[in-house]
């Protein structure tokens, strides 16, 4: 026991000696510190709603307790399995294409020999993502909403009949997820650029003495060398799978492509907000990131079993 005790005072004392020693750092990082706790943290004491019938006149600590009542009514409703899909569809979808166009891109602009024509190239690659989901969600209805927009009217100027890309079910998740690939892309690739930049000049310059061609440098170099980048990547991503994009969903959603654009965030902003039951979606959404949090384990885990790079 004094064994313990000791070692917690040593342990004291230390910490005492750090925050006096580096109390700069400390009050530098003391602002993040505070706005995680405040909006990351503290919020935490309302998900016991998920497990009450909760009345706003009562209170969180005074609503009574019903336990799995609301986890239950969202499995066995009929929305459940066509949410899941939806959702899980979508973000597969994204991550499928999201993850390694971005990658492609930084190797391209790695290429370029010319610095001018890369600096343009990738300020225009950068653009898209500085605009705001509205911009977006209007320049797809300009192109694609009507029969009178420009992609039907290019069509029709070719002779071919005009196509209801924003009504019919069967185009949503392409739209999505082409778009956002789009309006992604450039940012997406800045980390890859860093971590290319900071391989050695001198790996290059040996395969190219060597005779190894462009291909197979990138193949037996570049690839290899952003391989940790790309894993860690992939882990946070495969992380908020269940966390597909409220806002561009919902702007796009129309009662005729609900059947495709229904997914778990835009069901809880409906049956949450629109319809005041706070209590189910609480519920719904407690278990959307329950779910995350064990894809995220289990992703970090298949990384640590097949090779070196993992979160923790």
């Amino acid at each position: 026991m004094n064994a313990i005790k000791s070692l917690l005072t040593r342990h004291a004392y230390m910490a005492k000696k750090s925050v006096k020693n580096n109390y700069d750092l400390y009050l530098l990082i003391l602002p993040v510190l505070v706005w995680y706790i405040l909006f990351c943290y503290w919020p935490m004491y309302g998900v016991q709603i998920a497990f009450k019938d909760f009345n706003p006149g009562l209170g969180v600590t005074n609503s009574p307790w019903v336990g799995m009542k609301h986890f239950f009514r969202f499995f066995n409703g009929n929305f459940f399995w066509r949410l899941i899909g939806n959702t899980i569809g979508i973000s597969g979808y994204s991550l499928l294409v999201g993850l390694p166009t971005p990658i492609i891109l930084a190797v391209l602009f790695n290429e370029l020999r010319s610095k001018k024509f890369k600096t343009t190239a990738q300020t225009i690659s950068y653009a898209p993502y500085f605009l705001s989901i509205v911009v977006i969600v209007s320049l797809i209805f300009r192109f694609l909403g009507s029969k009178d927009s420009i992609v039907n009217a290019a069509l029709g100027y070719l002779g071919f009949e005009p196509v209801k890309f924003m009504s019919d079910p069967k185009y949503f998740w392409h739209i999505y997820v082409w778009t956002g690939v789009w309006q992604g892309i450039g940012f997406s690739s800045v980390l890859y650029t860093a971590a290319i930049s900071g391989i050695p000049t001198e790996q290059y310059e040996s395969a190219r003495i060597d005779g190894a061609t462009r291909l197979r440098r990138i193949w037996y170099i570049t690839i290899p060398n952003i391989l940790p980048t790309i894993v860690i990547v992939t882990i946070l991503s495969a992380g908020g799978i269940m966390n597909v994009g409220f806002e561009k969903i919902f702007l796009m959603q129309n009662t005729l492509n609900i059947e495709k654009s229904e997914v778990i965030s835009t069901y809880v902003y409906k049956v949450g907000l629109q319809s005041a039951q706070f209590s189910f979606s609480a519920a719904v959404g407690l278990f959307n990131n329950v779910i995350n949090f064990f894809i995220l384990i289990a992703t970090n885990e298949i990384a640590k079993r097949f090779g070196e790079t993992s979160l923790w």
